[in-house]
């Protein structure tokens, strides 16, 4: 069923339902007061005839004569109402019934002075007995200085009684039909309303689904709805955030690809060239020692590709134990200026330490000293003729570490990606022979992640770049997914 249908239906529910629950107490109502109006006019008549009766018993007179009922009948018989009178001794008077008695309990009810209400005799023929037309009315005893002196049955049809109920009860049938019609229009308007935003949603998902996400719903956050699409549109505005990022990791893995190819083709061509020369005895003897050292030089330059590939995989899932302990980092830092010089030297850079004499950092020695290399070896990979200064000091619960160059730098939005996957800031300088595969920051955002660490980066194009690396004392790590 269509969702315009569906909330027709249910606004006609509700007005039904509402309508028949207000209808049902408002008949009832009307049916209750009917028949006790009527019961005190019936207890009225009864009462006024129970006086003059009395009256006439005391002045020594026949307790109203059948003349005087007879007219007096005469008189309610354009209302309906019906008399039946019995003596102290249980026996109808009148109209004149031989053997015409109570029911026994009911006789012992009214001498003990109870009034009894009946409904409709027809159903309650334990009382009164039936008779052709249902007759609802009083049973109410007389009595004379509390002597019982006879008993009266007054009543009047309940056909004339249920007038105004039926009469309500076509007001009623009116109302339904009203409120209907109107319930319809104002449904259909509500229904339309309601649905044609929804459906204003359903043609902006399928929009999304083949793709286009610069979709974007108008709204004025008047209810649930619009909230909803407010919400689309965020969602929309996120999926189309997260499409142009894929896009941009899809970019760079192909671009990694064809770096990979390109860098393992090389080495693997030379090697095969020096073994295809060994076989043919095509390279001199002098020649051999400097063959055997380049292919020596790019086998490693092989097996450190694979081995930055295979060190992120197992950082990312976690699958390197941390062994943290708390050391002096200024040790670390000296080994690492140590063993970095060569590489700096290379390009004419200069590496200066600016370390306390001790400095404690609570980390994974091994690993904390990789992310030292890969931050430093960056940093010469993009600084020719430059300073690289490594600047380390204690913070509040942790040790701060910053690698500070002047090289080229880097644009704002190279800086939202560099420490991704596969990405390189700029290609055209990865020729070292170290951090060519874009992984090296990639492999230090997820050891300081680990960690329970912080890493950023501040750069500008020309002025150099800062790497900042915070590890934290142990019991105060960051929240690590």
């Amino acid at each position: 069923m269509k969702l315009i249908y569906q909330h027709l239906l249910s606004f006609l529910l509700i007005i039904l339902t509402t309508i028949s629950i207000i209808g049902y107490a408002e008949l009832d109502y009307a049916k209750n007061q009917a028949y006790e109006q009527n019961f005190h006019r019936m207890e009225g008549y009864a009462q006024s005839l129970g006086s003059l009766a009395v009256a006439q018993e005391n002045s020594g007179e026949d307790t109203l004569s059948v003349q005087f009922l007879d007219q007096l009948q005469y008189v309610l018989k354009g209302e309906q109402v019906h008399l039946q009178i019995f003596n102290a001794q249980n026996e109808q008077i009148y109209p004149k019934s031989l053997g015409m008695k109570l029911n026994s309990s009911v006789f012992k009810l009214l001498k003990k002075g109870r009034e009894i209400r009946i409904k409709n005799n027809n159903v309650q023929s334990f009382y009164i007995g039936q008779t052709k037309d249902a007759y609802t009315g009083v049973l109410i005893p007389w009595f004379n200085n509390q002597k019982l002196i006879g008993i009266v049955w007054i009543g009047s049809t309940v056909r004339n009684v249920e007038k105004p109920i039926m009469m309500a009860k076509r007001n009623l049938l009116n109302a339904l039909l009203i409120s209907l019609l109107v319930g319809i229009v104002l449904s259909l308007v509500l229904a339309y309303y309601s649905t044609t935003k929804i459906k204003r949603l359903s043609r902006a998902t399928e929009k999304v689904a083949t793709g286009d996400f610069d979709v974007q719903i108008k709204h004025k956050d008047h209810d649930e709805i619009d909230q909803l699409a407010s919400n689309f549109n965020r969602m929309v505005r996120e999926l189309k955030k997260s499409s142009e990022e894929i896009k941009a990791q899809e970019k760079r893995r192909d671009q990694f690809m064809a770096d990979a190819a390109h860098e393992m083709r090389t080495p693997l061509t030379t090697i095969n060239g020096i073994l295809e020369g060994l076989q043919y005895d095509a390279i001199p003897e002098e020649s051999k020692p400097k063959s055997i050292d380049l292919m020596r030089r790019e086998t490693k330059r092989l097996i450190r590709l694979v081995n930055e590939n295979l060190d992120y995989e197992k950082i990312r899932s976690n699958q390197i134990a941390l062994t943290k302990t708390v050391f002096d980092a200024s040790v670390i830092l000296h080994d690492v200026k140590t063993q970095m010089m060569s590489n700096a030297e290379k390009v004419n850079d200069k590496l200066v330490l600016d370390v306390p004499e001790k400095i404690e950092v609570y980390a994974d020695v091994d690993r904390f000293k990789q992310i030292m290399v890969n931050l430093v070896q960056n940093a010469i990979q993009f600084t020719n003729n430059g300073t690289i200064t490594i600047v380390a000091n204690r913070i509040d619960h942790g040790a701060e570490f910053r690698v500070i160059d002047n090289g080229i730098g880097m644009s704002e939005e190279q800086t939202k990606y560099i420490f991704e996957r596969f990405f390189k800031a700029d290609p055209s300088r990865a020729k070292l022979g170290f951090g060519e595969s874009g992984l090296g920051l990639a492999i230090v955002a997820s050891l300081i992640e680990q960690h329970g660490g912080k890493v950023k980066v501040d750069s500008k194009p020309d002025e150099g770049s800062t790497f900042t690396v915070i590890l934290y004392d142990q019991g105060y790590e960051q929240f690590v997914k």
